[in-house]
């Protein structure tokens, strides 16, 4: 029945309430006091129970998830005004540009196939043929 509980706890409230919860239950079960000889041992073996408890209910997927406090991720000095870092942004989508726009894909409808793509060694070995017949003419 605890079980339960603490995952329904922890699907409403998520892992804050669960460690409220784990430190109110251990804080009880330690001022419990008792005579008996083995009431120690049972103190020990509840509290380890509940450890087990909170941690099965703190890795359920269903876990509400805290907020994350923007706070801490905001750059020192960074403007709050909406129109501020609108202009910012344009800015720096201006600055990365045209790397950000994606390339255009062109094809051509002219007849007569493709041209022969020609690589350095073509170009080199074409103007060495060239040079040597300027060479050879008088």
């Amino acid at each position: 029945m605890l079980h339960e509980a603490l995952l329904r706890l922890s699907h409403a409230c998520g892992g804050e309430s669960l460690g409220r919860f784990e430190k109110a239950m251990v804080d009880q079960i330690e001022a419990t006091q008792d005579d008996r000889s083995d009431f120690e041992t049972i103190k020990e073996f509840a509290i380890e129970q509940l450890y087990a408890l909170i941690r099965e209910a703190n890795e359920s997927p269903k876990k509400k998830q805290s907020l994350e406090k923007i706070d801490t991720r905001r750059t020192p000095g960074r403007s709050e005004e909406p129109q501020t870092l609108e202009d910012q942004l344009q800015a720096g989508l201006e600055d990365s540009f045209p790397a950000s726009d994606p390339p255009a894909v062109v094809s051509t409808a002219i007849p007569g196939g493709a041209k022969k793509l020609v690589g350095t060694d073509e170009v080199l070995e074409r103007q060495r043929e060239q040079a040597a017949r300027e060479a050879r003419q008088p």
